[in-house]
């Protein structure tokens, strides 16, 4: 009786038991989306550095049992001192360390700033705008959030304990909106700070966009132009000089710390670390921010990011709906970008500017402009776009964080 009871526990830890248990159906739902990412990552080459740590991390987070993803616990004595009851997995310990504590985006921030040029940015300023244009998603993914709080039975803020999860839905709202920016560090810092209970559907909706922007992109792009607006060829941007790119970082920090110092962290390193680029002294720590500290924040921000993919947690209805307001504020912040370059040809047709770099003015860098740059040569084999697009590219980026910034500081005074 003793070997039968030994084979019956024996039996009851394999992953074959786990995954015939209720709802083990939806960890293996959830190893095949893991799955499903990692071949988009290398069969179609859509953003790998982020698809393949992702989903490894979602196919991880889901084995029965192994605890990979759990969380440190930790409690109080009775003089107040911290006491870890039991270390939780590896992946679970690098969210606890750099998402949770908002580290990760922060050292992501600086590495996209040492990587980045605003070269594009500073030799055809009006792309600011077109950059701008394309947060306006994320404000009309706030406002969805928010009717969608008062149909009956439906609630953000109350989850089915009837808990509160955060202080109004003004939090919630603001952190799926900022899905909308398509910048998955600007989405996580902005989460852990108003509603770090939808963290995990939140990173995962912002990093798929990203990764996905060469799918969702393209037929919008297509929509809103013409064949001839598309075949549109801009002018040759005029040089910037070193001058130039060493102040605008140090310039947009102090215009940053005046007017919104509650995006002056994200900011703050991306400017950072654009002068470590620009400044020409400081190669060995260029070269670090943006490679292999870069790569390895970017391994575990994967992972951790991917951990939050759990069957349990994902696969219900306040996260799908989170994944569709993400995915329309992203469509619409494509829209606007597009359209509001039109409205800029009409208003200056003697410098015509081509309507697709419109759309990369989502802060997927350098994804987005890519994309514009090849429905660019789809149209006309000669019409490069790239350096062009470039510009809206990196003003998304510091448009999302702006609007992060805009939704840290006002959220917590308007939901109280």
């Amino acid at each position: 009786m003793t070997f039968v009871n030994s084979l019956i526990e024996l039996w009851r830890t394999t992953g074959i038991y786990g995954f015939l248990q209720a709802g083990g159906w939806r960890s293996l739902v959830m190893i095949g989306v893991g799955l499903l990412l990692i071949r988009l990552a290398i069969k179609r080459g859509f953003e790998p550095l982020l698809l393949i740590p992702i989903g490894f991390g979602a196919v991880l987070s889901n084995i029965p049992f192994a605890e990979i993803a759990s969380h440190t616990i930790q409690t109080l004595d009775g003089e107040g001192r911290v006491v870890i009851e039991k270390f939780g997995g590896f992946i679970g310990q690098f969210y606890d360390m750099g998402i949770d504590s908002g580290l990760f985006p922060l050292l992501i921030f600086m590495g996209v700033g040492a990587m980045t040029d605003f070269g594009p940015l500073l030799a055809n300023p009006k792309t600011l705008l077109l950059g701008a244009a394309a947060q306006f998603g994320i404000f009309i993914a706030l406002f969805g959030a928010v009717l969608l709080e008062r149909i009956p039975g439906f609630s953000f803020v109350r989850g089915a304990e009837n808990a509160v999860l955060a202080d109004s839905i003004l939090h919630v709202a603001g952190s799926i909106g900022i899905i909308g920016g398509a910048d998955g560090p600007t989405a996580i810092f902005t989460a852990t700070r108003l509603a770090p209970e939808y963290l995990g559907p939140i990173a995962v909706a912002a990093y798929s966009y990203m990764a996905l922007v060469p799918i969702i992109q393209p037929p919008i792009m297509r929509a809103l132009t013409t064949e001839s607006e598309r075949k549109i060829k801009m002018e040759q941007l005029r040089h910037v000089t070193k001058a130039e790119k060493i102040l605008f970082p140090i310039i947009l920090l102090f215009l940053c710390i005046l007017l919104l110092p509650s995006a002056t962290p994200l900011i703050g390193m991306l400017m950072f670390g654009n002068l470590l680029k620009e400044s020409l002294v400081t190669d060995r720590l260029s070269s670090t921010a943006q490679n292999a500290l870069m790569n390895t924040v970017t391994i575990m921000l994967g992972l951790s990011v991917g951990s939050k993919m759990s069957g349990d947690m994902f696969l219900k209805g306040s996260t799908l709906l989170i994944l569709l307001l993400g995915l329309l504020a992203f469509m619409i912040g494509t829209m606007m970008g597009v359209l509001l370059a039109k409205v800029m040809n009409k208003l200056s047709p003697k410098h015509p500017i081509n309507p697709l770099i419109g759309a990369a003015g989502v802060s997927a860098v350098p994804m987005a402009a890519r994309v514009a740059n090849k429905e660019g040569l789809r149209a006309n084999p000669n019409n490069y776009l790239l350096m062009h697009a470039m510009g809206p590219n990196v003003a998304g980026v510091i448009g999302s964080a702006v609007a992060a910034g805009i939704l840290l500081a006002l959220v917590p005074i308007l939901g109280g």
